[in-house]
């Protein structure tokens, strides 16, 4: 090994801890040649996880597949730079707000405007799903949590949407991806929004049919904070929404959904 591929080869070693993922992209990007990667394999410093994505073994005997979700995440946030992150009722989950709903492996919501190609291929425990950002576009509203950039990447947190509007994701959702009745029960115990933040997310939301949807489940469960959202910052859009084939029309949010979730309508305070 020449005196080149050593140095890189110790620079790589002191970004990626024992058992982190990094891909071909970034390590050339970092002048790591591609003949250089096939020597890092070879001798064991690097393990080819699928095309174009390699990890660094944690033991000479440690397993490559299915990956651990988190652990690519978490390098392909903070390490290589990929602008994706959790949301919808994966960033509920890993806020606490799905601990009574889920049973066994459940799908890893991700949203970006593009992924490596080696994301969409790659094997893991719990199957990750790839959304566009098409509710928020670049807006970067109640996205979280903030990272020093002086901590080791592999201690930062994973980026994921704050519950505000993690709610809004899984809504623009419906019906296709959850169904009524587990965001219904969801929505049950989403007492604890934070009314600013939530106007500030339903205010940044193009998808009118969210903000709907998000007034129809307040306004079924009671919460508290729905009196004090401003709506005037909050474009509902104009005309009637068909949503659900054989549903109800609401007649105050002007959305068609299930019988049994239309409830009597409630005045709406513009508090902030």
């Amino acid at each position: 090994m020449d005196e080149q591929s050593t140095y890189s080869l110790k620079s790589l070693l002191e970004l990626l801890p024992p058992g982190a993922f990094v891909d071909s992209r970034w390590l050339a990007a970092h002048g790591v040649l591609r003949s250089s990667i096939a020597q890092y394999a070879k001798a064991g410093w690097l393990e080819r996880v699928a095309h174009g994505l390699y990890r660094r073994p944690e033991s000479p005997s440690s397993a490559v597949l299915p990956a651990d979700w988190r652990a690519v995440v978490l390098a392909a946030q903070a390490l290589m730079g990929y602008p994706l992150h959790l949301g919808g009722t994966t960033a509920l989950r890993e806020d606490g707000h799905m601990h009574d709903l889920a049973f066994g492996p459940r799908p890893v919501h991700l949203y970006a405007t593009s992924v490596p190609g080696w994301m969409r291929r790659l094997p893991t425990i719990e199957p990750l799903i790839f959304h566009s950002t098409r509710a928020f576009g670049d807006s970067p509203i109640a996205l979280g949590p903030d990272t020093n950039a002086s901590v080791p990447w592999w201690k930062r947190p994973l980026r994921r949407s704050e519950p505000e509007r993690a709610i809004l994701e899984a809504l623009d959702e419906l019906p296709v991806g959850e169904s009524f009745s587990t965001l219904d029960r969801l929505f049950e115990g989403l007492v604890g929004l934070r009314p600013r933040r939530l106007t500030a997310a339903l205010e940044a939301c193009a998808s009118v049919k969210a903000k709907r949807l998000l007034f129809v489940f307040a306004e079924r469960h009671g919460h508290s904070w729905l009196k004090h959202l401003d709506r005037n910052r909050v474009d509902l859009g104009k005309g009637d929404r068909s949503l659900v084939k054989g549903g109800k029309l609401h007649t105050v949010w002007r959305i068609t959904v299930p019988a049994d979730m239309l409830v009597p309508a409630r005045e709406v305070g513009d508090g902030g």
